[in-house]
């Protein structure tokens, strides 16, 4: 009974601590104070130097429990916690204990997280990248009218009077990750709509999509615009090319247009469609009509190129198509495409 009795004390201890540090963290958020002053208080509050870095930024902030900036070298963190927005991962808090964890530690990063969130959301746009969807959708939609439109991009965070430019994505890498890669220290924002992943932002280096991403690009700078206008590209891409630029499109941006009934009864379309059974078939077409050279698709294939021109004289026997000369090879190509465009 007495150890029973001794640690329902302790409990009772315990408890009364962390109603005192949820208490003291809303008194600092009720005073509206910025992640300086917070940091200071998390430093004296926990008696040991206490930490924050947003990783949007870079930003680091450290005080020492005298309410000073602390000391470099950083010592290793006792005690970490992720601060979370929209749920995204935007930065860490730490405390720099010398000894082991306190045994509050855990509430007190667990407050310290939640307050810098608050504050980072406070003051001027979230650092996140991943955006409420109804929002995003507002911006892209044809049919939002420009007070909406304009609204929209000021909550995401974008000036309504820049241009904006949308890439439509299917990744398996995270779109904050993909967002981040693309438009390092720049402000972006993303959702995922229907399937397809929507990257908002006022300049993209599109060198740096990564691998297992496919991405359209649209030129536009109205966002609405811009948005058809990399949906229709993202129908273009392929393996061997991930990334397509609708302005790089030019008449072939014209072939999405063509209504898909009159896509399918294409004989040369159809004919693609059958030799699609054959994989290496298929991959030797590509290879040909990417690069119009029997050596350059010999190169690409890791083959010969005569055993690349003995299989493409089977090809085009198969398509009734003679891929040889100029129109023959042109012929190839926009079927090919338009195949594509029915898978996508």
């Amino acid at each position: 009974m007495e150890a029973l009795a001794e640690r329902l004390s302790q409990l009772d201890s315990h408890i009364e601590g962390a109603l005192r540090v949820v208490m003291f963290y809303d008194t600092l958020m009720r005073r509206r104070v910025d992640l300086p002053v917070l940091v200071r208080a998390s430093a004296g509050l926990a008696e040991c130097v206490a930490g924050i870095r947003l990783h949007g930024t870079g930003r680091v902030i450290r005080f020492a429990p005298d309410g000073r900036e602390a000391a470099e070298p950083a010592a290793a963190a006792s005690t970490t916690a992720p601060i979370t927005l929209d749920d995204e991962e935007i930065g860490t808090v730490w405390l720099e204990r010398a000894r082991d964890a306190g045994p509050l530690d855990e509430v007190v990063l667990d407050r310290l997280a939640i307050a810098a969130a608050a504050v980072v959301e406070r003051y001027g746009p979230a650092r996140t990248t991943m955006a409420d969807p109804a929002l995003v959708e507002l911006v892209i939609s044809g049919d939002s009218d420009e007070a909406a439109r304009n609204r929209a991009l000021r909550l995401l965070g974008f000036a309504a009077d820049l241009p904006i430019r949308v890439a439509a994505v299917r990744s398996a890498v995270p779109l904050d990750q993909v967002g981040g890669l693309i438009c390092p220290g720049r402000p972006v924002k993303a959702a995922p709509l229907a399937e397809v992943g929507v990257i908002l932002a006022t300049t993209m280096d599109t060198a740096r999509f990564p691998d297992g991403v496919c991405a359209g690009v649209g030129a536009a700078t109205r966002p609405d615009r811009s948005w058809q206008e990399a949906r229709t590209a993202l129908r273009f891409t392929t393996t061997r090319e991930p990334v397509v630029h609708y302005d790089r499109l030019g008449a072939l941006a014209l072939l999405a247009r063509v209504p898909e009934e009159a896509v399918r009864d294409n004989a040369d379309v159809a004919a693609i469609g059958r030799l699609a059974g054959n994989p290496d078939d298929l991959a030797t077409l590509d290879a040909y009509c990417a690069t119009g050279s029997l050596r350059r698709a010999a190169d690409l294939l890791h083959l010969h190129h005569t055993s690349v021109a003995r299989r493409l004289d089977l090809i085009g026997q198969g398509l009734g198509i003679e891929l040889t000369v100029p129109t023959g090879l042109t012929r190839a190509r926009l079927a090919l495409t338009a195949w594509r465009l029915l898978d996508a």
